[in-house]
């Protein structure tokens, strides 16, 4: 029988938020690939385990070595479908030879987290990207979900929605370290955050 990569999403970091499918995948895994942080937080001490780090090409090849032998667990934050490794494992590996356990992202647990649904909201990601001129216009009533990170953080970002012509007025959300202990949430306006410090790498819920 052919082995599988099975993509496992563990959530927004806190093992409450890990689904049960997942939990026994990891703790059965022969080879284990995530994050360090992830690693640490979840690997079985027998397990082979290798860091996702910058060199993709290495985690690939990884993976297919240890193909051969067993089936191969790859850990990704959140939800496997939402910018994760998963783009890049599909690049290299079929359909048959892959299998996606889904996870509870940070995106939906931020919407849970202020009771709105995020079923009419554009969810973009500007940790380490740009987002188009289109997704961060201004139209009445909208709403958007953002992954932020040092570079384009808040305060940036709420710039640069003030100059896609969204009101100072409009209404932000930001959760940092959603999940953790350390977890940490502001309410505010679009031109209150536009002079915040602070808030790199967390979701932020954008209402107009």
């Amino acid at each position: 029988m052919e082995h599988k990569v099975i993509v496992v999403g563990i959530g927004p970091g806190s093992p409450d938020y890990i689904l049960p499918i997942a939990s026994r995948s990891i703790a059965q895994a022969k080879a284990l690939v995530g994050s360090q942080r992830a690693l640490d937080a979840f690997a079985p001490s027998h397990v082979r385990a290798k860091v996702i780090d910058k060199d993709i090409k290495g985690v690939i090849s990884f993976i297919s070595e240890s193909l051969a032998k067993s089936d191969v667990v790859v850990m990704v934050s959140g939800d496997p479908g939402f910018y994760s490794l998963l783009a890049a494992l599909k690049a290299n590996f079929t359909q048959s030879q892959m299998t996606v356990i889904p996870g509870i992202s940070s995106m939906q647990l931020a919407f849970a987290r202020i009771s709105e649904v995020w079923q009419d909201a554009v969810l973009i990601s500007m940790h380490g990207r740009q987002a188009s001129d289109e997704d961060l216009q201004y139209k009445p009533h909208k709403k958007l979900g953002i992954l932020t990170d040092h570079e384009h953080n808040p305060s940036y970002i709420a710039r640069v929605l003030i100059h896609h012509g969204w009101p100072v007025d409009s209404q932000v959300w930001l959760g940092e370290a959603l999940s953790y202990e350390d977890e940490h949430s502001k309410k505010l306006t679009l031109g209150e955050t536009a002079q915040l410090a602070g808030f790199t790498h967390c979701v932020m819920v954008v209402i107009a």
